[in-house]
């Protein structure tokens, strides 16, 4: 232990010069501490980090309360005719136009007994050279038609070959049912992204999410293609002779209840269907887990009326059977809502027993009770009587019903994938070019959803002296009832010329803006909902890709609002609490993905400001041109806009207005692209000042 007389003497013999400038350094360290936090100061507002989910979820109820007011008007069957022919058309219009039949060619690569079970190993191609692999089974010694079943698979890697669904296949086998189980998208066979051992690298959401946003980048649903799957099918198995056309189900469970809801809900040969474990309201789905991956959630679906329910309701009076679970991740309480509902619809047609539920005190899962009662509504309503009891079948090792060798389509047959199937939709769509800068203003505030917002309270919160600055601390009301906390950094040596500084760190960049400081230049600094202080809350969904939460720009694909529009009105408000304080001269500077969110709101908006922005992607297609690309930047970008524009379009329309440093591609690598000047390329942060401050002149 040091006594204090040693630690006296140790201080003695440090050389007096050395004990002041470790004095004025500390001293120096603790006054120009930036402390950018607003809200510890304003405990009233509680936890803000919610903020952007909770706006977009906020407008979906909003959406979802004028769609159930509309539904408690349905009195008669004509008027539920009337929505379920509104319903029809519209899901084909969210889900995006399906391709031309082409021939199924498929191929039986094997055939095995089991437990007097024949079970045909087989794929077809339900698009030209798209390859879907699956297994047909029926009893041994069939010879009548059979009662068919569409078996499809939840998110198990293995696809159908997880063990509890070969039991319930199994088990639809042994009671007089035909079966076929495909494989999904990203699952099984079907696998996209494998390491260099031919092993999955992702989770079968995440392969689901990664080329689903790039399919809703180019406007298209990516339920399209999983759809579209069921439905050839259902193609298949009608030509098949063991299959009675008139006796067809669909069923699955978690993502494979979102297919069997989506499928029966769109192709009519389907007659009964019961969805497990899926079917909720979007507005208790909202408020729990969030949207899901990718191709749970349809473009423009809850703003244009469509909820869970609807999927039911369009078939009535087709029987269906749901199937829950309490303590499911989909809300057990959605899911008697969606219930009473459908109710209405069937109750129209004089058939009320034709819908039913089955719900079980378990976890997202099958249980025993559920799979008894999901047999007896197919023996039922499929014209297959016989007992329901749930049998024990052994079931076989997932490489066991592999269907080709290697047990991956890409490995062994290559062909098209959703990803190469989405770069051909857009290619097909032909660009909608602006005749004129504002004719692309207005075109894009369609497409984002941007409303010109009105200035709102402001919230003074305090100042903060430095060596060579002064920071001011603000609350600004964004486009709803909740604040924008931002930094207003005044140099003591001030140049007349404010920069509105947009990064994606939010308040955070303030340590890193000292040389502007330095040169005069006033900096304001916000964090946008969704960043900083109002980041970071949303927990829910399960398409995190490299930690960024796509869920939430789902979200604003499903009510029409895209982040990019609710940033955009908040850069509106804060240029306009620039204009109030007297701020002429404004330069807009977006760094990171917030680089693309202001070019186009400068372009929306057509501010004539400098715009500079700083490693930002070059161009939203670079997104749609990687399969590994860097998930932050489909953040700043609007689902479908590539049909109207991109932003070397906005390049153009800004002119000499705007300035590009050290542009990167959609893998986030630094693009040397040749650009008249108007790009310019740095090593370090001294360079990359001096250029910028050289063209701001």
């Amino acid at each position: 232990m040091i006594n204090k007389s040693t630690m006296l003497r140790s201080l003695l013999s440090v050389p007096i010069f050395l004990l002041i400038f470790l004095f004025l350094g500390t001293l120096t360290i603790a006054q120009d501490k930036r402390d950018v936090n607003i809200y510890d100061y304003w405990p009233y507002y509680g936890d803000v980090s919610n903020t952007l989910y909770k706006l977009l979820a906020d407008r979906a109820i909003e959406q979802l309360e004028e769609r159930r007011v509309h539904i408690h008007n349905l009195k008669s069957r004509e008027d539920w005719q009337q929505r379920q022919e509104y319903v029809s058309k519209t899901l084909q219009e969210i889900v995006g136009p399906f391709p031309p039949r082409n021939p199924l060619n498929p191929v039986v690569t094997d055939t095995l007994i089991h437990e007097g079970m024949v079970i045909e190993k087989l794929y077809f191609e339900s698009r030209p050279d798209y390859y879907v692999t699956a297994i047909f089974c029926y009893l041994e010694g069939t010879t009548t038609p059979l009662p068919a079943i569409v078996f499809c698979s939840g998110h198990a890697a293995e696809g159908f070959r997880s063990s509890t669904y070969q039991t319930m296949m199994f088990n639809y086998v042994k009671k007089g049912f035909a079966v076929l189980a495909f494989d999904p998208i990203g699952q099984g066979e079907r696998i996209r992204y494998l390491d260099e051992q031919g092993k999955p690298r992702l989770s079968p959401t995440i392969e689901h999410s990664y080329p689903g946003t790039q399919s809703f980048l180019a406007g298209i649903s990516p339920a399209n293609f999983f759809i579209w799957d069921g439905i050839r099918s259902v193609d298949y198995l009608l030509t098949r002779s063991e299959v009675d056309p008139t006796r067809i189900g669909i069923t699955g469970r978690s993502g494979g209840g979102t297919q069997s809801a989506y499928i029966a809900a769109m192709d009519d040969r389907i007659y009964a269907a019961a969805p497990e474990c899926y079917i909720t309201t979007f507005d208790k789905l909202l408020k729990s887990k969030g949207p899901q991956d990718a191709e749970q959630n349809l473009i423009s679906g809850i703003a244009r009326g469509i909820d869970l329910a609807d999927y039911v309701e369009v078939r009535a009076p087709k029987p269906t059977l749901l199937v829950g679970t309490t303590r499911d991740i989909f809300s057990i309480q959605g899911f008697r809502d969606v219930y009473e509902e459908a109710r209405l619809a069937y109750g129209a047609w004089g058939v009320e027993d034709h819908l039913t539920f089955t719900e079980d005190d378990a976890g997202h899962a099958s249980t025993v009770k559920n799979r008894e009662a999901t047999y007896a509504f197919f023996r039922q309503h499929l014209n297959n009587p016989g007992p329901v009891k749930d049998e024990d079948i052994p079931v076989l090792a997932p490489e066991d019903l592999w269907v080709l060798p290697s047990g991956n389509v890409y490995r062994d047959l290559g062909g098209q994938d959703i990803y190469s199937l989405t770069m051909a939709y857009l290619e097909s769509q032909e660009k909608m070019i602006a005749a004129s800068s504002r004719d692309l203003s207005q075109k894009m505030i369609e497409v984002s959803g941007y409303e010109y917002p009105e200035s709102g309270a402001v919230v003074f919160s305090g100042r903060t002296n430095h060596d060579f600055f002064s920071m001011e601390k603000y609350l600004i009301q964004g486009s709803g009832n909740y604040y924008l906390p931002v930094v207003w950094m005044r140099p003591n040596n001030h140049n007349g010329k404010t920069i509105l500084w947009i990064d994606e760190k939010g308040k955070e960049a303030a340590h890193e803006v000292d040389l502007w400081l330095e040169a005069g230049y006033a900096i304001v600094l916000p964090d946008l909902s969704g960043i900083g202080e109002l980041g970071h809350g949303y927990k829910g969904g399960d398409a995190r890709i490299q930690n960024i939460p796509l869920n939430v720009w789902y979200a604003g694909i499903l009510t029409d609002k895209s982040i990019l529009a609710v940033h955009a009105e908040e850069i509106t408000l804060l240029r306009s609490f620039l204009s109030n304080a007297g701020v002429n001269k404004i330069i807009l500077l977006g760094r990171g993905n917030m680089g693309a969110e202001v070019l186009q709101t400068a372009v929306m908006a057509q501010w004539e400001d400098p715009v500079v922005v700083v490693e930002a992607p070059e161009s939203f297609r670079s997104i749609l041109e990687d399969r590994e690309y860097d998930a932050r930047f489909v953040m700043s970008s609007v689902s479908g806009s590539l049909r109207y524009y991109d932003l070397p379009d906005l390049i153009h329309a800004l002119g000499d207005q705007v300035l590009r440093v050290d542009p990167v591609n959609g893998r986030n690598e630094i693009s040397r692209i040749n650009d008249d000047g108007k790009v310019i390329y740095s090593t370090n942060a001294q360079e990359r000042f001096e250029k910028i401050k050289s063209w701001l002149k």
